[in-house]
């Protein structure tokens, strides 16, 4: 007798996880669209999601005390054409071009304050902030007290070694050359 209890126990127990297995079939409640944008992988022809960059970098400063960071159009500019000169010439450096002095004094973004965080060979936007984070210059740009706008581009490069060539510009306006 006890043996038959313990099937049906066992029945009514499979009984009712397959009916809550069905109800969540059912449901009206949209499915999951997939990873967050910031394991989107770049190498294998995904986007850059600059609201992400820019949420993950605004709440890294503000965990540390220090104020958002807003997408700049212009910076948004300058970091792309830097990460295609990377990736044109497949060599990651802030001189490729231009000196990042010159570019960031080039007329479309009047700077008070302008550091630049360059990486390649991240494959995703989550890869590159880490390296940022983990390497003591990146990470004092990326906390730097004075910058409020930012700039991201991220350019694949299918037949380089590094696949993915990264501009960070982090700035603040100078309000007196306005």
């Amino acid at each position: 007798m006890t043996g038959t209890l313990i099937a049906e126990c066992v029945l009514r127990i499979a009984t009712a996880l397959a009916l809550l297995g069905f109800s969540g079939c059912a449901s009206d409640a949209p499915l999951p669209s997939g990873q967050p944008s910031f394991y989107r992988n770049l190498a294998e022809g995904g986007q850059l999601d600059p609201a992400a960059a820019q949420s993950m970098i605004s709440g890294y400063r503000a965990n540390n005390g220090l104020g958002a960071v807003t997408l700049d159009p212009d910076l948004m500019k300058l970091a792309e054409e830097h990460s295609r000169n990377m990736a044109a010439r497949d060599k990651l450096d802030h001189d490729v071009g231009k000196a990042f002095s010159q570019r960031i004094r080039g007329g479309r973004f009047d700077a008070k304050v302008a550091v630049e965080n360059i990486s390649a060979g991240y494959h995703t936007l989550a890869e590159a902030f880490s390296g940022w984070r983990d390497s003591p210059p990146h990470r004092a740009n990326m906390l730097n007290k004075g910058v409020t706008r930012m700039g991201i581009a991220a350019i694949y490069s299918p037949k380089s070694k590094y696949k993915v060539f990264w501009t960070l510009i982090l700035a603040a306006p100078d309000d007196k050359k306005s």
